[in-house]
Order: C-alpha cells, then structure tokens, then sequence
C-alpha cells in the first residue's frame, strides 16, 4: 500500500527544464525514483507504460493541461497520488483538479520539502498549511516573469501577451532584477 511507502517512483511533468531537472535532483535526494516528462504527450505515455506511485504536474504545458496528466493517472492507478504545481493558480481550477484526483494543488514556487510533504500526508489527513504563502504581488510578478520568458525575453511579445504597455512591462522587469537591460 502506498501509505507505508514500500516504492516511491515518481513522475514530474514541467515544461521549464531547469526547474523539472532540479526538481529531480531535490527528489531522488529524498529516496525517490524518478522520471521526467516535458510535455502532456511524453506525462500520459510514460503513464501508459509504467505508473508512476506519485506525480507532480505543472499546470500549463506547453501542448495542453496538466490536469489531463491527472485524468490519465487517476484512470491507470488511482492509489497513486499526484498535485498540480502551478503559478497560475485559481480557485476554479484548484477544485477540478481536486475533482479529477489530485491530492492538491500548489502554487509556484514551493519548496520541495513542502511538495514532499503534501504527497506523504495519509490520505485521511489534510496537508500542512504553507509556511510562507505566495503573497498576490509575488504571484502576479512570477506571472509576468512567466510570460516574459515564454515570449523569448521579447519585451513588446510579452506585453501585447499581458494586455500591458510595453515601458510599463520593463519598468516591472527592471524593478524586480528580471532583465538588466529591458529598458533599452
């Protein structure tokens, strides 16, 4: 049974390559098996062919949802447990992701610690609240920052993607250290 933790293989679903690398690192440190998929297509067939005891699925990737990663897990093997790790949280899909069997749903950046230990709560037990919560500036600023990077570091793509002016966007990548030279 996966509350005793006899195995503990893992799938990551994250489309940014650092992040899902380092990720990884942090959980094989932890006595985790794991593999790494950067796409909803390469989560669903590493699925189909071996399922994973535990899950952690970025939201948006770049060919579609996380949430279908969850479908799929939850149908190949409900006692596997999964979250939804994401910076573009929001209550609506917070509960679908809940509906279709994920454990919870975190919102980025959260410490491996924190993701480790939402997956091994005992399933009758909630998950300990956030030590330090992401605050609504924090969010919005990693949102931007989000964007911005998905856009190449294209400063006019990334605000015509915002609905923002542009000087408005490099002043907030200015401020916040994203860009050295996004004022020029």
């Amino acid at each position: 049974m996966l509350d005793t933790i006899e195995t503990r293989s893992m799938l990551i679903v994250e489309d940014d390559d650092a992040l899902r690398d380092r990720l990884a690192t942090a959980m094989q440190k932890r006595g985790f098996t794991t593999r790494k998929a950067a796409s909803v297509a390469e989560g669903l067939e590493s699925i189909a062919q071996n399922i994973p005891d535990f899950a952690v699925v970025d939201l948006r990737l770049l060919d579609g949802s996380g949430l279908d990663v969850i479908k799929s897990l939850e149908a190949h093997g409900p006692e596997a447990r999964a979250i939804i790790l994401t910076g573009y949280g929001d209550i609506p899909t917070a509960v679908a992701a809940a509906r279709i069997g994920a454990v919870d749903y975190i919102a980025k950046p959260a410490t491996t610690d924190e993701i480790v230990d939402v997956l091994l709560a005992p399933r009758d037990q909630n998950p300990p609240a956030p030590a330090k919560p992401m605050s609504p500036d924090d969010a919005r600023i990693e949102h931007i920052e989000h964007v911005f990077q998905g856009a190449g570091g294209n400063v006019s793509q990334a605000a015509r993607l915002l609905n923002m002016h542009r000087r408005t966007l490099q002043r907030i990548l200015k401020r916040n250290g994203v860009v050295a030279d996004a004022v020029q």
